[in-house]
């Protein structure tokens, strides 16, 4: 992974410093909350329902044991003993106090983390497939141009007062695990005829209150390009795109209104001026930061095979957990950890400093050292030896953290909601731990199969319901609290905008409401292997709205 150099100790802990001087002034008096607050917004301080929250960033969802167990210090020591990730592979902290948030930036840079850029209008944590550099179907591991963009975009002279965030995701495989076509850019690693690296590039995709699926402009951008190209398309957002309305300010706006050829020729013209300027990637510089980023020395270890074979023969819990939380790594001797932030009943994406701790311990006793966040508020251990898997999974058992559930019904995307978010409408949280507890029987969640219900306690969409199979939106009506019901959307290559089904339900009928559509799909599928999402692709809403609403007429909440 990456290290900082020279230039970088001395940036971060300068802007720790210059942060507490602005705190200082602002517990003083000196400093009034309006001119505070897009201070406190550019070091990731939020002031949320019931206190301060802390945004800490995990560029490409990327890091260490010793950072890992610095976010399990700062939890104990600042919070209430527990932390957030979220899905921008990012860690929150709900309830430091305003006092205490420079002396937790100062100890994140002790081991190389920072807050800078996790809010206000500029280009956000650059987040990557969180398989990166594993996965056997990967054209190129996406991380070190994720690196590239987040150095470039770091305080940006020109980028730092966009008209609203900015939001880029890098995936290098055909698989999009990284959601790259709701992105405000998305870029697709891929090879040309000639065995080139390059790009394809999509421009305005979204959520929110408008949801919107990018569009590509560019199939094939070389990799020298990327930063040139980056640049002429954020240089036209931020000249063209409305700062009169921030409802309405981001460039999937802009794209949508001005029209994508349009807006393709305006980027190919500033282009044109850019490329061969001092912004062209030098193979040399992209060398250098893709060592940072080089595999593990993964020696054989075959017998791994044979033991696992005899491991799950004899713990159907453990056969369970391998055949759902781990995938097939580059090396056949090793398999892609995901370590399930969704325990039944729990908070998605919390984790407890315990918790963190024994994630840190086993990472280097298992893992080679590495760690990812994934955008679905899961962990994963990216490297890990077949032969290494019993012994890994009884340690995560005692934390309870082998939840065998990865891409399954339990397996929940929720943001904070009203139980935290001063913009929410509803509570997010109950809801995921109810319909948790409804399906979490492993049997009944294997039958099902996958299913991605992802859940937003307002319209900002945090819980990316708009993408999910099944997406749940809560909104208020009447003083009420509503859930509104969206299905068929996805974040993967094939991505889709969750349709809205009818009417909103309350609270107590949500999970109800959930089986009813679980029931329905299982009575429509055509075999077990065609998934939910397949299923409704080829039936559409009819069947479900039936199910839910009868013959009467459903109308959206």
């Amino acid at each position: 992974m990456y290290r900082y150099d020279e230039f970088d100790h001395a940036f971060v802990h300068g802007r720790v410093e210059q942060f507490r001087d602005q705190v200082t002034r602002r517990l003083s008096g000196e400093l009034a909350e309006d001119a505070f607050k897009p201070l406190r917004l550019m070091n990731g301080v939020y002031l949320q329902l019931h206190a301060y929250m802390l945004r800490v960033a995990i560029p490409y969802g990327t890091l260490n044991a010793k950072q890992m167990r610095m976010l399990a210090h700062i939890a104990r020591k600042y919070d209430r003993g527990y932390g957030h990730f979220t899905t921008r592979q990012n860690i929150q902290y709900n309830w430091p106090k305003l006092s205490d948030t420079p002396d937790i930036l100062a100890e994140l840079a002790t081991v190389e983390m920072h807050a800078l850029q996790t809010s206000g209008n500029c280009i956000r944590n650059v987040t990557a497939d969180h398989f990166a550099g594993a996965a056997a179907d990967e054209v190129a591991d996406p991380r070190p141009y994720a690196e590239i963009l987040r150095q470039w975009s770091s305080v940006h002279p020109e980028f730092s007062f966009l008209p609203r965030k900015f939001k880029i995701a890098v995936t290098g495989a055909e698989r999009d695990r990284a959601a790259i076509q709701v992105h405000d850019i998305g870029l697709h690693l891929k090879k040309n005829e000639a065995g080139e690296i390059g790009f394809a590039v999509y421009v305005g995709g979204g959520q929110g209150r408008t949801p919107l699926i990018a569009k590509k402009i560019r199939d094939f951008l070389p990799e020298e390009d990327l930063l040139s190209y980056t640049t002429a398309i954020i240089r036209v957002y931020n000249l063209h795109g409305r700062r009169d309305n921030k409802y309405k300010a981001r460039i999937k706006i802009l794209v949508h209104e001005t029209g994508v050829e349009e807006l393709t020729r305006q980027v190919e013209e500033e282009f044109a001026h850019l490329q061969g300027t001092e912004l062209k990637l030098p193979e040399s510089d992209v060398a250098a930061i893709a060592n940072y980023f080089a595999p593990p020395a993964l020696p054989d270890r075959a017998e791994g095979w044979a033991q696992l074979a005899g491991w799950k023969k004899q713990d159907e819990d453990f056969a369970r957990w391998v055949n759902q939380n781990v995938q097939p790594n580059k090396h056949p001797d090793y398999g892609m950890v995901t370590i399930s932030l969704k325990p039944i009943g729990g908070i998605p994406g919390d984790a407890s400093d315990v918790q963190m701790e024994l994630i840190a311990d086993l990472a280097e006793e298992f893992a080679h050292d590495e760690i990812r966040i994934s955008h679905e508020q899961n962990v994963i251990f990216p490297h890990v030896a077949l032969a290494d898997l019993e012994p890994l999974y009884r340690a995560l058992v005692a934390q309870n953290l082998a939840t065998a559930n990865a891409g399954l019904i339990t397996d929940i995307i929720a943001c904070p909601g009203l139980d935290y978010c001063a913009l929410a409408n509803a509570r997010s949280i109950p809801v995921a731990q109810e319909i948790s507890n409804r399906f979490g029987a492993p049997e009944r969640q294997a039958d099902i199969g996958e299913l991605k219900i992802k859940i937003s306690g307002c319209i900002n969409a945090c819980g990316h319901h708009h993408v999910g199979h099944i997406g749940l939106l809560g909104v208020e009506k009447k003083g009420a609290e509503l859930y509104q019901i969206t299905l068929g959307g996805s974040g993967d290559e094939n991505t889709s905008i969750g349709e809205i089904i009818g009417r909103g339900f309350e609270p107590a009928k949500v999970t109800d409401a959930i089986e009813t559509i679980v029931d329905t799909y299982l009575g429509l599928r055509l075999s077990k292997d065609e998934i939910f999402l397949d299923a409704y692709r080829r039936v559409g809403p009819q069947p479900f709205k039936t199910a839910l609403y009868g013959d009467a007429k459903a109308e959206a909440a």
